[in-house]
């Protein structure tokens, strides 16, 4: 194995140190909402303002890596650990549209270079990484939300917790350091986009999956509440429920993904997300509603990583970065249209017929990745001799 050879350490850090931050940050929004004196209908306008400035990121993120190599990996970390700390110090609707912009941008590019630094260790050590490194930014994001929660009920405001958000991101961006010393690519990428046929496939399966993912993560609760009278405690079962799930089914993907294949394990994963969500939406009971949101959440867990994977193996080394932009800037569109079309269908008819769609959708994916899954490149990585992630360097 060449000294050169980028290692898992860093970047599962930053997969982590990631889920800390917007773990947090859904259970920090109310105290936001309390400190600039925001209305909801306010604090959704200036939410918007994240989706916005992520975007541009995202691909501007794609091409400059392409360009410089991993070495950008530990600056963007480090950026956004300082930019997580401007929400903290505003107190009007307007200043803290102004600073999520900034957040926006710093996300947008973490989220593009952890996903590259994954995908150059699979390529580098021909091993699989994508489904555990999601697997650390969902477990962070449930470390982050628990931490923040007992943060708040003991009377702490934003700074101190976004202080502590700030810090997990800069240890992080100190782990990815070693990243610097990564040669770029040989052949430097340019300045091109890349929007290929095959990578705009991609992106479209993936924001599929988001909508199924965003779906259960914003409404869950919702419909624990309104539909089966749960109480606010017990209504928060259900995307603790998903979240968890998120975890397991991404460290099952990891342990099995080599074993049945990329199309079988995103198939599957899609119809057990179906059954789980039909099963949620004709629930009568409060049990069985949580435990089809469980499944929904551990059999859509899969999706992203697989073809966040595919995207970078397909790629040269010098196109890698710009190519997983496109993916994750097409499946964005998804995760950021899930909440209001489901919002829309509940509004219009009930939060089961809401949660019944986001069933539909889910078997429309996994029948997607069955009928076409096999002309993109979702396949088999061979493993290393001897099939482990061995000496990280």
């Amino acid at each position: 194995m060449p000294d050169e050879a980028p290692s898992a350490r860093g970047p599962l850090a930053a997969f982590a140190a990631f889920g800390v931050f917007w773990g947090a940050w859904g259970v920090l929004l109310p105290a936001i909402k309390e400190q600039t004196g925001a209305s909801i209908g306010e604090l959704g306008i200036a939410l918007l303002f994240v989706a916005a400035a992520a975007l541009p990121s995202m691909l501007a993120t794609g091409v400059l890596l392409d360009r410089f190599g991993l070495r950008l990996v530990a600056l963007s970390v480090a950026f956004f650990g300082l930019a997580v700390l401007l929400p903290g110090f505003v107190h009007s609707v307007w200043a803290l549209a102004l600073v999520l912009v900034v957040v926006g941008a710093g996300s947008g590019a973490l989220d593009v270079s952890i996903n590259v630094a994954a995908s150059s260790v699979e390529a580098a050590r021909c091993v699989r990484l994508m489904q555990k490194a999601h697997a650390f930014f969902s477990g962070g994001f449930l470390l982050g939300s628990g931490l923040t929660g007992l943060a708040r009920a003991a009377g702490a405001g934003p700074r101190p917790i976004l202080l502590g958000a700030s810090a997990t991101l800069l240890a992080a961006a100190w782990l990815n350091r070693g990243a610097s010393r990564v040669p770029a690519p040989a052949a430097p990428g340019g300045r091109r986009l890349r929007f290929s046929k095959t990578l705009v496939a991609l992106g479209v399966l993936c924001a599929v999956a988001f909508v199924v993912e965003s779906g259960i993560e914003h409404w869950s609760a919702l419909f624990l509440e309104t539909e089966l009278d749960a109480s606010p405690g017990v209504g928060a079962l259900g995307p603790a429920f998903f979240a968890a799930a998120m975890v397991l089914g991404r460290l099952a993907g990891q342990r099995y993904e080599e074993r049945v294949g990329d199309v079988v394990l995103l198939a599957g994963g899609a119809s057990v997300a179906a059954a789980g969500l039909t099963l949620a939406a004709m629930a009568p009971s409060l049990p069985l509603a949580v435990t089809g949101f469980f499944l929904g959440g551990g059999g859509i867990s899969v999706a992203a990583p697989t073809l966040f994977g595919a995207a970078g193996r397909t790629a040269a080394e010098a196109e890698r970065g710009s190519s997983i932009a496109s993916v994750t800037t097409v499946s964005y569109l998804g995760f950021l249209s899930g909440p209001p079309l489901i919002g829309a269908v509940s509004g219009a008819l009930d939060l089961r017929a809401g949660i019944g769609l986001l069933a539909a959708i889910a078997l429309l994916l996994a029948l997607a990745s069955s009928s076409f899954g096999r002309a993109l490149p979702l396949r088999r990585l061979q493993p290393a001799p001897r099939g482990r992630l061995s000496q990280p360097g």
